[in-house]
């Protein structure tokens, strides 16, 4: 019995001196961990992958390989020639919406095809696109093809092919092309809301005239808003934005080209660098392929957007100030979407919406900016219902809302086809106006802006449209009827305090042909 009690004494002895050394020795190691206060595995490293089931790391070398294989042959390089015409001085000059971004130089001005008045010589650009699907249609960015007379195509095998615009819009900054072709590789689409800050993205394109090109970088940031984007009419009021930000070298030429996932995806359309210089310095900024893929899809099916309106101004609730928020009864820490306007008949008023409301959802998904805001509606068109959740009054309410289009109503709004390629805003004649310029009626061109006219002719604001293509134009609606199927068209008219009628020749073929 004696030596029973002995041995078990020594055991226990034994197996406290071990545990005594075990312990010292993990100490030792805790000293030495600057995470030495942190129990477990801290929060931010709950994403499946990190660890193993044993809480050891599992972080290890990424290959891009397969991924590059997989979307480098979708990548094609997109250039543009657009023939010299006399462009009026007097005109505003648009030049090139990107040129805080990329340095409005000489050598953007080659690549991309820029307005510039007064030239007599054929410009050249470039830049990229990418095929999404097997039957040729490619998406790329607006500002590679806008106003080009020939559009080609070239694949990453050299095949090359002659494009056609199907559509184009610059408040997304987005176009479609087309060639006649069939069993092309494509790209599958990502999803843009899954996208993570830090994680592998892949840029593909042509720069600088270059062959295909791959750069990697890490998502940097999501819904930049940047102030690039503006609409038909020139302005920004329909302009949307909310840029994933990379650290991918982009360079001009990139334009157009794909960001990709480590899986091979598309989740972006590579759009804009910050630079100085106009070349690659840190940043460079896509699409979400969220935004990409409604476009594309619209561009296509009804020959312009579709974009659902909540009919609501708002500002960032981290914008204002503590002051600010007291007086408007926000509380101090409140995240979202401060309501500050409601459109008269608009979607979200007749839904019961409120200024002041809080928006901090869209159909569950967090919105925590403006350009967020944008993204998730730019998804929807008029007559989708979405479920908008608003703090209000420290309470959380959820309100399903119709969406309307831009004039107001639930309906599809088809593209005007050939009038709106003249680029420039119209209204009819009222007949005390007529009658004072001793004229029967007519268009005045009030505001020129991007497109047909400004490109080809000299005309003014204020025109005033009489005919086209000999034709008597008394409205708005005569112009677009007469013009309508018309790829060459002729426009006579006067301005005001002037007897002598001008003509304008215009080449509306937008086909690249």
């Amino acid at each position: 019995m004696k030596t029973r009690n002995v041995l078990l004494t020594i055991l226990v002895s034994t197996l406290t001196t071990l545990a005594v050394i075990l312990g010292y020795n993990i100490y030792q190691q805790h000293q030495d961990n600057p995470n030495f206060a942190t129990a477990g595995v801290p929060s931010n490293y709950k994403y499946a992958g990190f660890f193993d089931n044993k809480g050891n790391p599992t972080g290890g070398p990424v290959d891009f390989t397969e991924a590059a294989a997989a979307a480098i042959p979708t990548v094609v390089h997109i250039k543009t020639i657009t023939e010299p015409r006399q462009v009026s001085n007097n005109l505003p000059d648009h030049g090139n919406p990107f040129t805080d971004m990329f340095g409005g130089n000489d050598l953007l001005n080659q690549l991309f095809g820029y307005n510039n008045p007064g030239r007599m010589y054929p410009e050249m650009g470039s830049g990229s696109g990418v095929i999404i699907s097997e039957d040729g249609y490619i998406v790329t960015n607006n500002h590679v093809v806008a106003g080009a007379d020939k559009v080609t195509v070239t694949l990453s095998d050299g095949k090359t092919y002659t494009a056609k615009v199907i559509g184009a819009d610059p408040s997304y900054d987005i176009a479609v092309v087309k060639v006649d072709a069939h069993g092309l590789p494509f790209l599958l689409y990502g999803n843009s809301n899954d996208v993570k800050i830090g994680q592998w993205v892949l840029a593909i394109g042509y720069p600088l005239n270059l062959q295909a090109t791959v750069t990697a970088g890490i998502i940097s940031a999501k819904s930049r808003q940047l102030g690039l984007n503006h609409d038909s009419n020139g302005g920004r009021s329909y302009a949307v934005e909310s840029f994933l930000q990379t650290d991918a070298a982009v360079n001009p030429g990139n334009s157009g080209g794909a960001l990709i996932n480590t899986s091979g995806q598309l989740i972006g359309i590579n759009s804009a660098i910050a630079s100085p210089t106009g070349y690659y310095n840190g940043y460079s900024y896509a699409i979400p392929v969220d935004i990409v893929r409604k476009v594309v899809n619209d561009l296509i099916k009804y020959g312009s957007v579709q974009r659902g309106f909540l009919g609501a101004m708002f500002i960032d609730a981290s914008q204002l100030s503590n002051s600010q928020k007291q007086a408007n009864k926000i509380p101090l820490d409140a995240n979202g979407i401060y309501v500050t306007a409601l459109t008269k008949d608009g979607a979200g008023l007749e839904a019961g919406m409120k200024v002041g409301d809080i928006i901090e959802k869209v159909n569950n998904m967090a919105i925590t900016s403006g350009p967020a805001l944008q993204e998730q509606l730019s998804n929807y068109h008029p007559g989708d219902k979405v479920n908008i959740t608003v703090s209000r009054d420290g309470k959380e309410i959820t309100i399903p809302v119709v969406l309307k289009n831009k004039a107001g109503t639930y309906a599809i709004l088809k593209s005007n086809g050939n009038i709106d390629k003249l680029g420039a805003e119209l209204e009819t004649l009222s007949p005390q106006k007529a009658k004072e310029y001793g004229i029967d009626g007519g268009v005045v061109v009030r505001k020129i802006n991007e497109g047909a006219i400004n490109d080809q002719t000299r005309m003014r604001d204020g025109f005033i449209i009489t005919k086209a293509n000999g034709q008597t134009v008394k409205s708005v609606t005569d112009l677009k009827n007469i013009i309508a199927d018309n790829r060459q068209v002729t426009i006579t008219g006067v301005y005001p305090g002037y007897s002598e009628p001008f003509e304008y020749p215009l080449d509306l073929d937008d086909s690249g042909e």
